[in-house]
C-alpha cells in the first residue's frame, strides 16, 4: 500500500484530474494539422491502391506523433525508440532533432510553405472534409439494423465504391468516401468476385487493385441526408447498381457478421499475374 504522501501518487492524482482537459487540448492540436494528414493519406491511397486504408494511416500517424512527442520530456536515460525509417537519418539531422527537443520546440520557427491554419479548400481530396474530426481511440460503431446480415438477401443491390464516390460528388478520388463515412459497410472483392464483376461488365479488369462493394441503399440514404441532398455535384445516375449472385451475397453476409462482432477480415490477396 502506497501512502498519499508519496510524491508520485500525488502527482498522478493531479494528472488524473487534469487529463480530460489535456486530452481535449491535444485533440484540438491534431485537428489543426488534420487537413495535412488527410491529404497525404488520400495521396498514398491514389498512388498505392485501394488496399490502403487512409483512416488507419491517419490513426497510426497520430499515434506516432504522440510517441515522438515524449522526447520533449526525456530525462536523457529513457529514450523513445525511433521508427525504422528514422534510424537511417543522417547524423546531422539527428543532432538537429535532438537540439530542437532540448529547446522544447518540436518544429523550426522558420518554415517554408503554408502555415497550419491556412485554408486548403482547393487541394484535391480536402474540400468538404474540414468537418471531419479526429476521434482518439474511438472505434467505428458496427451495430444497428444496417449491420444486420439478414438485410443482405438475394435481391439486395450493390454498387462499386468508385461509382459511389462519383455519385456523391467526390470525383474519382479513391477512398475519400471511406474516410468521411467509416461506419459504412464495405466488402473487398476477392479474385473470384472480380472475375464475375468483369464478366458481367460491372467493372473493368483492374489487376491487383482493390474493388469495394457497397450497399446501394446506404449510399442513397447518404445522398438524401443534409450533407448531400442540396449538393450540385450529386450524380446518382453514376451508381449503376447490380444484384450479385447468391454465393457472393453469402460471403458478404459472413463478412458483415465478422465485422459486427469486432473481428477484422484481412484484405483478399490476388494471385500473381
Amino acid at each position: 500500500t502506497r501512502s498519499f504522501t508519496d510524491p508520485s501518487v500525488s502527482m498522478d492524482l493531479l494528472r488524473a484530474v487534469l487529463q480530460p482537459s489535456i486530452n481535449e487540448e491535444i485533440r484540438g492540436i491534431f485537428n489543426k494539422y488534420m487537413k495535412f494528414f488527410q491529404t497525404a493519406a488520400i495521396n498514398v491511397r491514389d498512388n498505392v491502391g485501394e488496399e490502403v486504408d487512409p483512416e488507419q494511416l491517419i490513426q497510426e500517424t497520430c499515434r506516432s506523433c504522440l510517441e515522438q512527442a515524449k522526447l520533449l520530456f526525456s530525462d536523457g536515460k529513457k529514450v523513445v525508440p525511433r521508427l525504422p525509417h528514422e534510424q537511417a537519418v543522417p547524423k546531422r539531422a539527428r543532432q538537429m532533432d535532438e537540439e530542437l527537443s532540448r529547446r522544447g520546440s518540436p518544429i523550426p520557427k522558420k518554415r517554408k510553405g503554408r502555415p497550419p491554419g491556412q485554408s486548403l479548400s482547393n487541394d484535391r481530396g480536402v474540400s468538404g472534409m474540414a468537418a471531419w474530426k479526429l476521434k482518439v481511440s474511438e472505434p467505428v460503431k458496427r451495430d444497428g439494423p444496417k449491420w444486420d446480415p439478414s438485410r443482405l438477401t438475394e435481391t439486395t443491390t450493390f454498387v462499386l465504391g468508385s461509382r459511389a464516390n462519383k455519385a456523391l460528388g467526390m470525383g474519382g478520388t479513391r477512398g475519400r468516401l471511406y474516410i468521411k463515412h467509416p461506419h459504412l459497410f464495405k466488402y473487398a472483392a476477392d479474385p473470384q468476385d472480380k472475375h464475375w464483376l468483369t464478366e458481367q461488365q460491372h467493372m473493368r479488369a483492374i489487376g491487383g487493385k482493390m474493388a469495394y462493394l457497397l450497399i446501394e441503399e446506404d449510399i442513397r440514404d447518404l445522398a438524401a441526408s443534409e450533407d448531400y441532398r442540396d449538393s450540385v455535384d450529386l450524380r446518382l445516375e453514376e451508381l449503376k447498381p447490380f444484384i450479385p449472385p447468391a454465393w457472393m451475397t453469402e460471403k458478404m453476409q459472413k463478412h458483415m457478421e465478422t465485422l459486427r462482432r469486432g473481428g477484422e477480415v484481412p484484405p483478399p490477396e490476388d494471385p500473381p499475374e
